[in-house]
């Protein structure tokens, strides 16, 4: 009894003395976050989206359905289409790879996938300008097969494949290992092919992280400004991405135009940000998702 009681008295004294301090701390740092995120994070998306239909709602479809904008728009969600199921697959190979196999260089594999993550995307860019370019490694058998990659679509969406590779496979590779390979290990036991055993058993127990990491690479693939705008050429009406022609835009002092076309990254960000909450609330009600891991 003794030790209840104790246990009793230590929770009520938790209870008088929460973590993160008294109720004079836990404001001050509640404000503090509050302001800094109004003025930091709030305040500039309310600018753009006031910014782009400040001058009417007829205006700003006109700045969206000019076409050199209709055409940032498509090479977007072109590149998106193409980036992220490859980065998707990618993703499942190498974190399949790193957790279920044991080798030699594992480390240096996994700090290989996380590379772009450590890299300037401008500095990618320009890397890819040295192999791919015109007088780089490739660039002279690549042009004497009439192969054109610098400066063209295929530029594009190597830099995006690049900047992106690391979202799916760290989403999924914390959450395999933690999964360990029992149940993999079972169903090879039972007879079940190697094909077999990833539809049937590690890729239901994965499903949710696959998805969160596809939102994410989709969310950067489409915002990426610095490796494209090396690699791209920023070619008005061919090259341009969205960010690219929001730049081009501004540039030419079309202002409304530029915040037209930045209100629909906007629009991005804010649905990525939705299907993001959604996706981590259904995870906390269904076991194994690993979205959030």
């Amino acid at each position: 009894m003794s030790i209840v009681r104790d246990r009793a008295s230590e929770q009520a004294e938790w209870m008088h003395h929460p973590v993160g301090g008294g109720t004079v701390t836990r404001r001050i740092v509640l404000w503090t976050v509050l302001v800094l995120t109004a003025f930091f994070l709030v305040a500039p998306l309310v600018l753009i989206v006031t910014s782009g239909l400040s001058s009417g709602v007829g205006v700003f479809m006109r700045n969206l359905t000019e076409p050199a904008t209709v055409h940032a728009i498509f090479l977007t969600l072109l590149t998106a289409l193409i980036v992220v199921p490859i980065n998707i697959l990618f993703g499942l190979a190498a974190a399949w790879t790193v957790t279920k196999f044991d080798f030699r260089g594992k480390t240096l594999l996994i700090s290989l996938i996380e590379l772009p993550y450590s890299i300037s995307p401008i500095v990618a860019g320009v890397a890819y300008l040295f192999v791919y370019g015109s007088q780089g490694l490739f660039g002279p058998l690549l042009e004497s097969l009439g192969i054109k990659v610098m400066f063209a679509l295929p530029a594009i969406f190597l830099a995006s494949l690049f900047v992106t590779a690391p979202f799916v496979a760290r989403e999924l590779i914390p959450l395999m290992q933690v999964q360990g390979t029992d149940e993999e290990e079972a169903a090879v036991t039972l007879g079940a092919g190697g094909f077999t055993t990833f539809w049937r058993v590690t890729l239901p127990n994965v499903k949710w992280a696959v998805v969160y990491g596809a939102i994410l690479c989709n969310a950067r693939v489409m915002g990426e400004f610095g490796a494209v705008s090396v690699v791209s050429g920023n070619i008005r009406g061919q090259t341009t991405t969205l960010p690219l022609q929001i730049e081009l835009l501004y540039q030419d002092y079309n202002v409304a135009g530029a915040f037209a076309a930045a209100t629909v990254l906007t629009a991005v960000a804010l649905i990525t940000i939705l299907i993001k909450v959604a996706l981590e609330r259904y995870s906390s009600e269904v076991p194994h998702s690993g979205i959030g891991h």
